[in-house]
């Protein structure tokens, strides 16, 4: 095949790094990557069905596109990922144009799909579980291209066993399978060796990461199965591949975090001190109908052990306002808890329902509107007085900061991250890499990002050619 393509991104970062794996197959199969749409000929959405209206705009995309697709003859629409995987026969209804409707588990057959439109027309591919062959289930063989060469993310778990009454993973992911160990550590090595020296392992539930694996070895007969979780292990050994200098992981699940984690984050100096902390409510009763399985004590307790064992740790949460049922006395619950635990920054969201789960059906007990918006401000006041206090109190200290480019306001100032994953905009003397790692003393802090001076440049990137997976 030839031509050019597009690949536009809905979602979480599985789905930026499944979009990855569609790039590269694409190009593996001839094609190039496109300016614009102008200039493509393939299209490919990869959608997500947990963000708020994602069905709306995805029809609405689809509509522009069919204007798009009929403008030039043999022009391709893909639609891939988690909507395709839950609403198949609705895409097909609502956009008969659509070329290729393929799902999560068989993103490997994205190219062979697409090529075989042209002889026998529109394909609608839909696997209800993964096929248990590891270089189909962990993609890890498949090709590869990345937004940017000094980052890449990697896939350790698929899936998820839990059963929160507001979420759609589970039926749109499968259950929980662990990648095997060493798989995870050889990818990890290749990515090293090609120059990139920050990872992210991802995972639906990153702590529970290994229980299937030794449950597995165990029915095997296999004595030597340890009962403790693997993932304070995979996360030393993914630290200790020369070339890595940092590791973050996203995202871990608040009932399966284990003091092992928190020792294996403290010792293993490439493990970044951020651990992204989901609360979603700090209301016992709310999180016993979320089916979260934690009290807001116990989440409390952890944390204060996490920042007790791991030095100058950031703590980032997500946070749900207005879940079905939720009283007044529920959300004070949850700003208290948000106060006492600072945290550095939280991505906080007004419940909407997702078709499918549990919580949608609670229609009785859906939350007025108006009452949601202002619980969702009152939130955003503590978690904004937290996030300020915080990096305020990091002014005056040097920071190790991975340049990212530049600021996306204003090109002539320079972005990057901390170890803490706070964004940091500060201006070097001359432009810097992505990729490259400098020293900043910080000079300002506000609720979102820091603010600071160049000092030195640590390490200077090298030149690799930047491959973008469009996002939006």
């Amino acid at each position: 095949m030839s031509g050019r393509y597009v690949v536009r991104t809905y979602g979480c970062q599985m789905n930026e790094h499944d979009s990855e794996r569609i790039a590269g197959l694409l190009e593996a199969d001839g094609y190039a990557e496109a300016d614009d749409l102008d200039g493509a000929d393939v299209v490919v959405l990869n959608t997500c069905c947990i963000r708020e209206n994602a069905d709306n705009k995805l029809y609405g995309n689809l509509g522009h596109l069919k204007t798009w697709k009929d403008a030039v003859p043999g022009r391709r629409v893909v639609v891939a990922g988690c909507l395709a995987q839950k609403d198949r026969d609705t895409v097909r209804e609502r956009a008969p144009h659509v070329d290729v409707v393929l799902g999560t588990h068989n993103v490997h057959r994205t190219a062979e799909l697409l090529g075989s439109v042209e002889s026998s027309g529109p394909v609608t591919e839909i696997l209800e579980e993964a096929v248990v062959d590891d270089e189909v289930l962990f993609p890890s063989a498949l090709p590869v291209r990345r937004e940017v060469s000094h980052s890449a993310w990697v896939t350790i778990q698929i899936g998820c066993d839990n059963n929160c009454a507001f979420c759609i993973v589970p039926a749109v992911r499968g259950d929980e399978v662990s990648r095997p160990f060493d798989d995870v550590i050889a990818e990890v090595q290749r990515f090293a060796d090609d120059g990139v020296t920050e990872v992210t392992l991802l995972g639906q539930n990153v702590n529970s990461y290994g229980r299937d694996l030794q449950l597995a070895r165990r029915r095997a007969g296999d004595v030597d199965a340890r009962p403790r979780p693997l993932f304070a292990d995979l996360l030393g050994a993914v630290g200790a591949v020369e070339g890595i200098r940092r590791v973050r992981f996203t995202s871990p699940h608040p009932k399966d975090m284990r003091p092992e984690t928190f020792e294996a984050m403290a010792s293993s100096p490439e493990v970044c001190e951020h651990l992204h902390y989901p609360l979603q409510s700090g209301s016992d009763r709310v999180l016993a109908l979320m089916h979260r399985g934690y009290t807001a004590e116990r989440y409390l307790d952890r944390l204060v052990e996490a920042r007790s064992t791991i030095p100058d740790l950031a703590v980032s949460t997500d946070i749900i306002v207005g879940f079905p049922g939720e009283t007044e006395d529920d959300f004070e619950r949850t700003l208290e808890v948000a106060a006492a635990a600072e945290y550095d920054y939280a991505y906080t969201f007004i419940y909407s329902p997702r078709p499918g789960t549990e919580a949608a059906e609670a229609v009785d007990d859906f939350i007025d509107a108006d009452v949601a918006r202002e619980r969702f401000d009152r939130l955003r006041v503590v978690v904004e007085r937290s996030a300020l206090a915080r990096h305020e109190a990091r002014v005056g200290r040097v920071e190790e900061v991975l340049v990212e480019g530049p600021s996306k306001r204003d090109p002539s100032v320079t972005s990057g991250r901390t170890r803490q994953n706070k964004l940091v905009h500060f201006t070097p003397p001359r432009p810097l890499r992505a990729g490259s790692y400098a020293t900043v003393e910080i000079t300002r802090g506000a609720p979102h990002f820091l603010e600071g001076n160049f000092v030195e440049l640590l390490v200077e990137a090298t030149h690799r050619t930047r491959i973008p997976v469009l996002s939006l």
